[in-house]
């Protein structure tokens, strides 16, 4: 492996791709360059000097400016550089639309065709609380069916509760978003059939849940009041046993790669990030929507630093304002709370070599390729238009795969440097950044991204489209192996 790369080249720094010493030599366009300090893999390293209050560039892009001089040769990270971001901008739609037809192979895929025509990649029975005081209640109506049952069909893929802590003692919008969000679940096509149970006195009641969850397939949705039940786990084992006999015998048929749908997201980002996964995600995108597919990019603080490049992907002038809204009104959210925005990287973030927000910025946002920007969508809306798509939700890891499965997404993929173990309530596909963290956690990776940096880009994105359809095929994902299955909702206000 080569001691660095150069990402652009107009950057003024380039990236160490192995932990390096002071005094070790690069070469730069022909330019033989001592280090004067010892730098660690996915740091930067300054090629020329760099002034006080001059840009730092990386992607091709300013990631903030110089707080000090830089000498060439030396490490420039958060002692000596800092963010350019301010508060909420104007911006001009500018488009610079994409009109490159990508080619493709047609691919297949096996799936469960639904009623209301929409297509599963699993087929899951799915228990879902109204209200976080009966999580456990909803845990024993589950392993008493199991133990009832013994062994399960080969055509169901499992029996899940998603437990959560909230419905109850919510007020406005927090009361509204999660009995959206447990609709959307409920409503999702990976589920062969659903329970909802609910405890009676909660705010968040049965029959007006039931009421605005729209049209649905009554055979293979049940509702359950544990207080009206003399027995609760009996009733609710009952009705559970009612459900797999509709949803045991389903079987798997062929469809287009395009009935696809597929969350974009990162967590514990590094260095590599921006280098080697999140490209990955961009070229896997952009071979999706080639095929008619579609994706989601979320985690707007993400966006802040390199939101003007998606801006200028938008298809039409609408999506670029509903786009501008999306990130102004995040910032607001964020001043509403007395909160500076531009101080996101976690000190995972910064330890792995990502100094400044336009930084991760800038890495994050190529997961979503080079195609255009077609919708963008609230906390809890629905995916209504195939391509690229942008979602309203923080960058918290766990709310924002939840946020991605509640839009009707099939599967997210998940790029990470640091690791993480945990999954969401669809298939959670982890994309290791680098070879180090993906041979210490097989057990949390599913691809190892560091590819990119020893062969081709044609030759990682086979292997990873060959990956991704195994795993929409009915191939178990690492989370789902580990039984790593979480939702978490969006909290904005007041709980009583």
């Amino acid at each position: 492996m080569k001691d660095f790369i150069q990402l652009h080249q107009n950057d003024n720094v380039v990236i160490a791709l192995k932990d390096l010493k002071a005094k070790t030599v690069i070469t730069v366009d022909g330019q033989a360059i001592q280090l004067q300090e010892d730098v660690d893999r996915g740091h930067k390293i300054a090629i020329r000097d760099i002034k006080e209050n001059e840009n730092v560039i990386k992607y091709g892009f300013p990631i903030g400016h110089a707080t000090m001089r830089i000498k060439k040769g030396c490490h420039g990270h958060t002692h000596n550089v800092k963010t350019n971001l301010d508060t909420q901008l104007a911006y001009t739609y500018s488009p610079e639309l994409n009109t490159t037809v990508t080619p493709f192979e047609h691919r297949e895929i096996h799936v469960y065709h639904r009623k209301n025509g929409e297509i599963g990649i699993r087929n899951e029975l799915w228990i879902i609380p109204t209200v976080g005081c009966i999580n456990k209640l909803a845990q024993r109506v589950k392993s008493t069916f199991l133990k009832e049952m013994g062994q399960l069909s080969n055509n169901v893929d499992g029996v899940f509760v998603f437990e959560h802590a909230y419905g109850c003692s919510q007020m406005g919008d927090d009361h509204i978003t999660t009995k959206a969000v447990l609709q959307n679940i409920t409503l999702h096509p990976n589920a062969g059939a659903v329970l909802v149970i609910g405890l009676g006195c909660e705010n968040n009641q049965v029959a007006a849940f039931k009421e605005t969850l729209g049209d649905h397939d009554s055979e293979r949705i049940k509702f359950m009041i544990a207080q009206q039940q003399d027995d609760e786990i009996a009733a609710g084992v009952a009705l559970v046993q009612a459900l797999y006999e509709v949803m045991k015998n389903d079987q798997r048929q062929p469809a287009p790669l395009s009935s696809l749908r597929v969350g974009l997201e990162c967590g514990g980002s590094d260095g590599f990030s921006g280098i080697t996964a999140n490209p990955l995600l961009g070229y896997f995108s952009d071979y999706l929507i080639g095929q008619g597919a579609t994706t989601v990019l979320t985690e707007v603080p993400e966006m802040f630093g390199a939101e003007t490049i998606l801006m200028n992907r938008c298809e039409t002038e609408a999506v670029f304002h509903q786009t501008v809204n999306l990130i102004n009104d995040f910032k607001q959210y964020y001043e509403d709370n007395n909160q500076v925005c531009y101080e996101n990287p976690s000190p995972g973030n910064k330890a792995g070599g990502i100094t400044t927000l336009e930084d991760k910025s800038l890495g994050c946002t190529q997961k979503a390729g080079t195609s255009n920007v077609v919708d963008v969508l609230l906390y809890t809306e629905r995916l209504k238009k195939k391509g690229l798509n942008l979602l309203q939700a923080p960058g918290n890891d766990l709310v924002a795969t939840t946020a991605l499965g509640a839009t009707g997404s099939h599967l997210v993929l998940f790029t990470t440097g640091r690791g993480t173990p945990y999954g969401g309530f669809v298939p959670t596909v982890k994309v290791a950044t680098n070879r180090e963290m993906a041979l210490k956690k097989p057990h949390w990776i599913d691809f190892d991204a560091s590819l990119m940096l020893e062969r081709s880009v044609d030759d990682v994105l086979a292997q990873f489209v060959d990956h991704v359809i195994e795993v929409v095929n009915g191939k178990w994902t690492q989370n789902e192996t580990n039984d790593y299955r979480e939702i978490a909702v969006w909290k904005f206000g007041v709980t009583l």
